[in-house]
């Protein structure tokens, strides 16, 4: 055979031999290490995972804070939402001052007890035996703040002061003005007492009491 064929093919088996040797153990170190990064970001995000779970449970579990005059509320009941409840009267209030200046008590006959409800309706029969009308533009709540609460075996209350502002007009039969002013944005105060009995699962709070505040 020829010289030159028998060195160029001892070459080749060499650099072959070489090529597939390192090959071979880079491979399997590489292997090895990606197996071990691979696991340890695995735990990494793990871990993270398990606190970002905790988290939203504390954030879940842990209540809201109350103002004092709310404290006896959250003691009888742990899921007391103070700033949802003040949310709801506010809402509430705006609805019923409306459906009042309207004389449309039917919408509202179920906020209201029976007391407050024969209160409101004697008003409004006697606003129309005088042939008079009110019209009302509720500019919004100022203020809504719980001055008071009480928890009994059966129910629970809570007084609720707000302020708004209000255009309250009242008008004749023939439309003359007779109280208020339509170019006017009066302040009025009221404090206005809720209800809700403690075993029902209705999450509605029921007016019991009306009253204008100092």
């Amino acid at each position: 055979m020829d010289p030159i064929l028998l060195i160029l093919a001892g070459v080749t088996a060499f650099i072959l031999f070489r090529l597939i040797s390192v090959m071979g153990t880079r491979s399997g170190h590489e292997q090895q290490h990606d197996l071990e990064g691979l696991q340890r970001k695995a735990a990494a995000n793990d871990r993270q995972a398990d606190d970002d779970v905790d988290d939203q449970r504390r954030d879940e579990v842990a209540p809201k804070p109350v103002s004092t005059n709310a404290r006896v509320l959250r003691e009888a009941d742990p899921k007391f939402d103070e700033s949802e409840y003040l949310a709801g009267a506010r809402a509430a209030y705006e609805m019923i001052v409306e459906a009042f200046a309207s004389g449309d008590l039917r919408s509202i006959r179920a906020y209201l007890s029976d007391s407050v409800y024969d209160a409101f309706k004697h008003a409004v029969l006697a606003r129309e035996e005088a042939e008079q009308s009110t019209d009302l533009k509720f500019v919004g709540v100022d203020h809504a703040a719980i001055v008071d609460s009480e928890v009994g075996q059966e129910w629970v209350t809570a007084t609720t002061e707000f302020t708004s502002n209000q255009v309250r007009v009242t008008r004749d039969k023939d439309g003359e003005v007779v109280d208020g002013d339509p170019n006017r944005i009066d302040l009025v105060k009221d404090r206005w007492t809720f209800s809700k009995k403690r075993s029902s699962s209705d999450p509605n709070w029921i007016l019991v009491a009306t009253g204008g505040a100092a």
